[in-house]
């Protein structure tokens, strides 16, 4: 235990010994100290993150990680505010914290748009492969290509009026190729 520790550290013990203190306040206090308890080992990895540990990070999780820190610390002294029976609306805290839960809110979007601009650029570059296949490796006639292998297949399957145009295109084509 470090000297902070030692100095911010309360014997829960002496207060059960305590007589003076009601049952239902003390399991508060005990149930109260337990979460700060939590609320340090949360915090134990931000804390002995060192300057080059974060500058490792790329800017968006080291916005993230900075915002989360905000919200947390303020949110501790709305916490602290409330415990001293003071309201915490009266306070800028509330701001501060919408404020911050804001950036949040903006850092999401821009993390969503990123993830959706890497399945864009996935979808797109499947396109590009399908598109760009070498003449040798197309077949010459898509015909005996299942349903399941030919989605244009699949349309027509689907659609008989669709399956009728495509059969008098492929007529039309022929006939045209025919007469050159």
């Amino acid at each position: 235990m470090t000297e902070l520790e030692e100095d911010y550290s309360y014997p829960l013990q002496e207060l059960e010994e305590d007589y003076n203190y009601p049952l239902e306040l003390l399991d508060g206090l005990i149930d109260f100290s337990d979460s700060l308890d939590a609320v340090e080992d949360v915090f134990k990895p931000f804390l002995q993150m060192t300057l080059e540990d974060m500058e490792k990070l790329d800017p968006l999780d080291q916005a993230k990680l900075h915002l989360t820190a905000a919200y947390a610390i303020n949110s501790l002294f709305w916490m602290y505010l409330r415990v001293q029976g003071i309201d915490p609306d009266d306070y800028p805290i509330k701001h501060e914290l919408d404020r911050i839960r804001s950036y949040m809110n903006r850092a999401k979007e821009v993390e969503e748009s990123r993830k959706a601009a890497q399945e864009d650029q996935a979808g797109a570059s499947r396109v590009v492969k399908t598109a760009l296949l070498e003449p040798s490796k197309q077949p010459a006639d898509t015909a005996h290509l299942s349903i399941a292998q030919h989605p244009k297949a699949a349309i027509m399957a689907r659609n008989p009026e669709k399956k009728k145009e495509e059969q008098n295109r492929r007529t039309r084509r022929k006939r045209r190729t025919k007469q050159r």
